[in-house]
């Protein structure tokens, strides 16, 4: 069973660090940076062996900006190293092992202690309550069936943060339905998921299910699709940011400026396909250094992402963290185009909404399948709307969003009946299918 005071230690810290200056948040940035280094290097046999091939000590790493010095780890080549990149400290058997959600089709499993993990729950909770959770709100996730079983006897006794989990892969009808009995404070979940649910619940006419706040995750969801979940449930969306190696990383709070970066438990990169940090306001890839994983350090680690640093420094609320601008995607779901051109997801998101006949689209995905070939998936409403003329006028408007002509680049257009999840439970809007491409972010 989990120590719940020092989840609660862990979690006090957290609200109290969130406030301090900033010459003191890099302070403890800079303190914990070096006892990392120095710990993976003595305590990890791929740490030391990778510093001993750069010709690096844990001394040259003193400071967040000397982790440049250090090589990015890419999720190959820890897919390769798992067994070498616990620490010897650690019974292997000891230790809980959760895996990412595989999205790529190459699942990778992490080490982390109980302690680790304890950190892990205070880390997500201070996220949730800056944005208004109280201990005692009805909470409902919606979650893929390996996270249902994560709430302890004692909190469902107890009634305290305690979720109530749904599973992402029943019918929306079902979750509605289950949502009306439920009626959460706090409606918690994947974002695509949330949507689908407000849009049965809309097409239904329910009016029971009214939250107090919404908070959407683990993918990107544009500008529309927030502001018609909030429609809907009449409460705010609060939208953040996750990953299984290092539990949540960037969030919203109620001013909503941008994304909170939790510089206290995390070193967050935004780097170019040379690994050179970027300025703010620029696209980057994320990368990452754990201050809390001692069991399995993370030190350089690129998520996959692609997102960009904020050029603003202050949030009304008076948190000191620095913040992330926006997340752009992942590095694989980006567009790229003939000329070179790269379009985010939610750049398509967004210009979707300006589309004739966007109302009458229940669902769509975009496929890159060649760097000149582009497939849209269309499951549009049961309206009556003629089909050849809405190809029509898609084929148009694409090719003005994508800023194309014909001899550039092709679009196809489907009409299909329905737009299933994918495996972890996600209902991706853009796929690419181009590999081994480097994008010139």
């Amino acid at each position: 069973m989990y120590n719940y005071f020092r989840v609660l230690y862990y979690l006090l810290s957290m609200m109290r660090r969130a406030y301090w200056s900033r010459d003191r948040l890099l302070d403890y940035q800079n303190k914990k940076v070096r006892e990392i280094v120095k710990y993976a290097y003595d305590n990890v046999s791929f740490y030391h062996e990778k510093f001993d091939l750069f010709g690096l000590k844990p001394s040259d790493v003193t400071t967040v900006t000397d982790l440049n010095k250090l090589p990015i780890l890419t999720k190959d080549e820890m897919r390769e190293n798992l067994e070498k990149m616990v620490s010897k400290e650690f019974d292997v058997g000891c230790l809980r092992r959760v895996s990412t959600s595989g999205s790529t089709g190459q699942p990778i499993s992490i080490s982390i202690s109980r302690r680790e993990d304890e950190f892990r729950k205070a880390k997500h909770l201070r996220a949730n309550i800056s944005c208004g959770q109280k201990p005692r709100d009805r909470w409902v996730v919606i979650v893929t069936p390996q996270h249902q079983e994560e709430v302890s006897w004692l909190q469902r006794i107890l009634r305290i943060y305690a979720l109530t989990p749904l599973s992402v892969f029943d019918d929306p009808l079902a979750q509605v339905s289950a949502l009306e009995k439920l009626r959460p404070d706090v409606l918690d979940g994947y974002s695509s998921s949330l949507l689908l649910i407000a849009k049965e619940a809309e097409k239904r006419g329910v009016r029971a299910i009214k939250p107090r706040l919404i908070i959407g995750g683990a993918e990107l969801i544009e500008r529309s699709s927030r502001q018609s979940i909030e429609e809907v449930f009449d409460a705010p969306f609060y939208d953040q940011y996750a990953s299984i190696e290092f539990e949540r990383m960037a969030w919203q709070c109620p001013e909503r400026v941008g994304y909170h970066i939790d510089a206290d438990s995390i070193v967050m990169q935004f780097v170019d396909d040379d690994g050179e940090e970027v300025a703010p306001g620029e696209r980057g890839e994320i990368v990452c250094t754990s201050l809390f994983n001692y069991a399995m350090p993370l030190i350089r680690y690129t998520v996959g992402d692609v997102g960009v640093a904020s050029e603003e420094t202050d949030c009304p609320c008076g948190r000191t963290f620095p913040l992330m601008k926006v997340l752009e995607g992942r590095k694989d779901s980006l567009i790229v185009l003939p000329d070179g051109r790269i379009l985010s997801p939610l750049v398509i998101g967004d210009g979707m909404m300006f589309y004739k006949f966007y109302r009458n689209i229940d669902q769509y995905r975009v496929i890159q399948k060649k760097i000149d070939f582009f497939k849209f998936l269309v499951k549009k409403k049961n309206d009556g709307v003629d089909e050849n003329v809405m190809e029509m006028e898609l084929l148009a408007y694409v090719r003005k969003l994508f800023n194309v002509d014909e001899s550039e680049v092709t679009f196809e257009i489907e009409f299909v009946d329905d737009i299933p999840l994918d495996k972890t439970g996600k209902l991706m809007k853009v796929v690419s299918e181009l590999k081994g491409r480097k994008l010139s972010i």
